[in-house]
């Protein structure tokens, strides 16, 4: 076995690791080693268990490897022409794979889809164009349809040719429309299932594999600002599609999550204010029957059964994830429960299995752990070891992650994480305070995080709270963000910040402040809002300035976009004078370093150079600014997150690190 996994090793090896910085100790792990990309982005098993499928990283692709089960030995390795990547893979028979193509992107931004769809045997055989992008199937190349983009629904386990497949299309500028289709995986063809009852829908199938509901997702509210809405429809068995709520007039969003095999419709409902109650719905009257909701944190996923269908249990992470059974008689529920006391302290799912259910890949991380894949095997009750995701990181020497709470200034209860050094008692620390980016609807979790891995090697304690306007804690929470980007967010920022100290767990005088995309805004912003926090701040691809966001931005090309901005900044040019970083350079005392993507459409570079400028004209020049050719919203290469980070922690080190001390110490002796 060890044999074996040792060749796959070496067989998707990526260049060979940076030479070493002189600057670090020995018992240092390399810089290298946290940016370097994991082995495997996904694995799945294929139907009779005879192969595994993975996405493998080679560097600039992401690869299709698949191999056999038994002894990992490689079948056949898939790679896209012209430095595009596998992103999508699905096993569509015992021997044929369907796959997308996309180009990978930013680290904050999801990898681009090329529009392209591809089937293949597992050996290499019958290698197929399914879907070009802009036409409707590889046997119609001729009749152009514009920018459709195909999603799969369902693989159909009782049929080994078709796939059932969502299509999207634009009708205008703010309307796109769906269309579901049954396509061939050999020829290419497709066939017409049904269409969405209106625009910007997504449909979901229920046990029979028919399109059966869809939600219908609208921007605005009924005084034309920016909001989030929802409609549930039913088709009928006539065709016709039938309307089963609306959150403009019953007050609820209501959506449907899954069918499983027996038939049972699994939904959600949200009331605008709480976090949302998992349940199911009538299959007639779309009533809601709730089986499940937690006080603070929305649903962050599911633990699914090896039947592909039913749900098992919900896994709430207001701090670590919580699982909670919601179907104790599912055989698979004892399995489930076996597996988790197996791993303790560790988050377990079921990732893959094979139709009959015999053979279940489990996936198994933690805080410390960066991911492993098991195999479990249901006649003999045991689960084989497959992989690791980042077999050089050793889990024994990462840092923990302790989840906290704190009531904020204004009564507002907010969750949080501290990355605690590995060997660190976790009291008096120099500390990184690391807001995440969004701001409403991302968040931080608990599972492994290489970034602040990274800082807490250096000996840096790492504080991230879920400030308002976070996601998982309901839509009420995350619309507390709007208008409040430099008011009730930084106070957020800030109230953790001093918690941390007051709690021990940070040392007052060595702490800075860093963060990427809205967490670049937020370190520039809360050095302003509190000048003496801080000892130094590094924006990373930040937003700095309302005016070239609402200008150069991707965001701002489109209407919905535009109506987020508004809502987000403010409509009138004061509102947005007062939020944006760029005006309170006069505040901004500490030590900045900037660093953004040449190629950035979220957050233009422009904003960096602005600031750069703006503050260097105010008589406090960045120490460095990186303006990372070719690189987007948060950079992708190895090679030049190797630079940024090499240069962060110099900075760090220099201002609250062993530098800082060793600059103090100096100065003390020349006095």
């Amino acid at each position: 076995m060890k044999s074996r996994v040792t060749a796959f090793a070496a067989l998707v090896a990526v260049a060979a690791t940076a030479p070493s910085i002189s600057a670090l100790a020995a018992d240092q792990i390399p810089i290298s080693d946290f940016v370097k990309h994991p082995t495997y982005s996904a694995v799945k098993i294929s139907p009779t268990g005879e192969y595994l499928a993975m996405t493998v990283d080679k560097g600039e692709q992401d690869v299709l490897a698949v191999m056999r089960t038994k002894d990992l030995s490689l079948v056949k390795l898939n790679q896209l022409p012209d430095d595009k990547s596998v992103g999508q893979f699905y096993w569509v028979s015992p021997e044929r794979l369907l796959f997308n193509s996309v180009r990978k992107v930013g680290r904050f931004a999801r990898p681009f889809g090329t529009g392209e769809w591809y089937g293949v045997n597992a050996d290499g055989s019958q290698p197929r164009p399914l879907v070009f992008y802009g036409t409707r199937d590889v046997t119609q190349r001729g009749k152009q349809t514009g920018s459709e983009s195909f999603a799969l629904l369902d693989t159909l386990r009782d049929d080994d040719t078709n796939v059932v497949m969502s299509v999207n299309y634009p009708r205008s500028s703010e309307d796109i429309g769906t269309e579901i289709v049954l396509l061939d995986t050999i020829s290419g063809r497709r066939k017409s299932l049904t269409r969405a009852p209106r625009g910007n829908c997504e449909i979901v199938l229920d046990a029979a594999k028919a399109p059966r509901y869809a939600i219908c997702h609208d921007s605005e509210n009924e005084e034309g600002d920016y909001d989030s809405q929802n409609e549930l429809y039913v088709r009928e068995e006539s065709g016709k599609w039938k309307l089963l709520n609306s959150s403009k007039s019953s007050g609820k969003m209501l959506s449907v999550v899954s069918a499983s095999p027996d038939g049972t419709i699994y939904a959600t409902q949200s009331d605008g204010n709480k976090p949302e109650a998992f349940g199911t719905i009538d299959k007639t009257s779309g009533e809601f029957r709730s089986l499940f909701q937690d006080p603070v944190s929305d649903p962050a996923g599911y633990i699914e059964a090896s039947d592909g269908g039913t749900i098992l249990a919900v896994v709430t992470e207001a701090g670590a994830p919580r699982v909670t059974m919601v179907d104790e008689k599912h055989p698979d529920a004892e399995i489930y429960g076996s597996l988790a006391e197996a791993f303790p302290g560790q988050f377990v799912d079921f990732s893959s299995a094979t139709t009959d259910g015999k053979k279940i890949v489990v996936s198994v991380y933690s805080d410390s752990n960066p991911g492993e894949l098991y195999l479990y095997d249901r006649d003999t009750g045991k689960a084989r070891f497959l992989l690791q995701g980042r077999k050089w990181l050793d889990p024994k020497k990462m840092a923990s992650v302790k989840s906290f709470a704190l009531t904020t200034r204004d009564g507002l209860k907010v969750y949080g994480y501290l990355t605690i050094p590995n060997g660190s008692n976790g009291k008096n620390l120099p500390m990184i305070v690391n807001p995440h980016g969004g701001p409403m609807g991302p968040r931080d979790d608990w599972r492994f995080n290489w970034e602040t891995q990274l800082l807490a090697s250096r000996g840096y304690l790492v504080l991230q709270v879920n400030y308002r306007g976070s996601g998982g804690f309901g839509k009420g929470f995350q619309d507390k963000a709007y208008g409040q980007w430099a008011q009730g967010i930084m106070n957020d920022v800030i109230d953790a910040t001093n918690w941390a100290v007051q709690q021990g767990y940070a040392d007052k005088n060595r702490i800075c402040i860093y963060g990427g995309s809205f967490g670049g805004y937020a370190s520039l912003m809360a050095p302003a809002r509190d000048p003496g926090l801080f000892k130094c701040a590094f924006g990373y691809v930040g937003l700095y300035d309302a005016q070239i966001q609402m200008e150069k931005s991707d965001t701002s090309e489109r209407e919905d976009g535009r109506r987020y901005l508004l809502r987000a900044f403010g409509k009138t040019r004061a509102e947005q004078d007062a939020m944006s970083p760029i005006n309170y350079v006069d505040k901004i005392k500490l030590p900045v370093y900037l660093a953004a993507g040449a190629r950035d459409p979220r957050c233009p570079p422009e904003h960096t150079e602005a600031m750069n400028k703006a503050l260097t004209a105010a008589g406090n020049p960045p120490e460095g600014m990186i303006i990372q050719s070719g690189e987007m919203h948060g950079f992708y290469k190895e090679e030049n997150n190797l630079n940024l980070y090499t240069k962060m922690l110099a900075f760090f080190d220099k201002h609250i690190g062993g530098g800082a001390a060793t600059a103090s110490a100096s100065e003390t002796t020349k006095k």
